[in-house]
């Protein structure tokens, strides 16, 4: 790069649950705080005839748990991806902005990323409302009116911050980062999502950890300053 050329700006965006966080604690929490029912629900959104935002709204009602129950089942039974808190910092080194989008609940995300000291990163995630003891509701705040799919619409996400960046990467592992993954630049992929790109011919880089994409980066040299 010449002197005083202005270097790339470059975004992360990456999924929570089974990506940032080793455990889906989604499901963990609806293993633990449901009653039977919810399994039927659950595999109508995995084979694609429901979207998370009905399958939420339906599975919501099933809860009994109150909010200090669950976050305490949360605490016990998290755990993050052992280099993610690496590749955080040095992305904080190189300039490069991470954020993370989930079509999860933000009350475990944001307690684990407290927990974790990791509360200055920027998340999008479904909204949790707890009432009357145990009662909950869940609420999409960054749903996208045009599609009845997920709670929150990863895409819309990445392409509302498409103007203030020259590349976006994707880290994925699920069903929700599908979508946002054909808009990326750069996609790195687990499980499903790496299934589904090989399907659907979206490029990506398999990985199966964030030391994978650290070194994977770092030797393409897009994350040197």
């Amino acid at each position: 790069m010449s002197a005083g050329a202005k270097k790339p700006r470059m975004l992360i965006l990456c999924d929570f649950d089974g990506t940032v966080s080793t455990v889906d604690m989604g499901n963990e929490i609806l293993n633990r705080f449901t009653d039977k029912g919810w399994e039927e629900i659950d595999r109508a959104y995995c084979a694609g005839e429901i979207g998370s935002r009905l399958a939420y709204t339906r599975v919501a009602s099933f809860f009994t748990g109150s909010r200090a129950q669950m976050l305490e089942f949360v605490s016990s039974r998290e755990r993050i991806d052992p280099h993610f808190l690496e590749f955080y910092r040095f992305c904080q080194r190189r300039g490069v902005d991470l954020k993370i989008v989930s079509d999860g609940l933000d009350f475990y995300i944001d307690a684990i990323l407290k927990k974790n000291n990791l509360q200055d990163i920027e998340f999008f995630s479904n909204v949790t409302v707890f009432r009357d003891g145990d009662k909950l509701s869940i609420e999409f705040p960054r749903m996208n009116d045009k599609c009845e799919k997920c709670g929150t619409c990863k895409k819309d996400v990445l392409n509302n911050y498409r103007s203030n960046y020259d590349q976006v990467i994707y880290v994925g592992n699920g069903y929700s980062d599908v979508c946002p993954a054909k808009d990326a630049d750069l996609v790195f992929a687990k499980e499903v999502l790496y299934e589904k790109c090989r399907q659907d011919g979206t490029a990506c880089v398999h990985y199966e950890n964030f030391q994978d994409i650290l070194i994977y980066l770092d030797e393409k040299g897009s994350l040197r300053g």
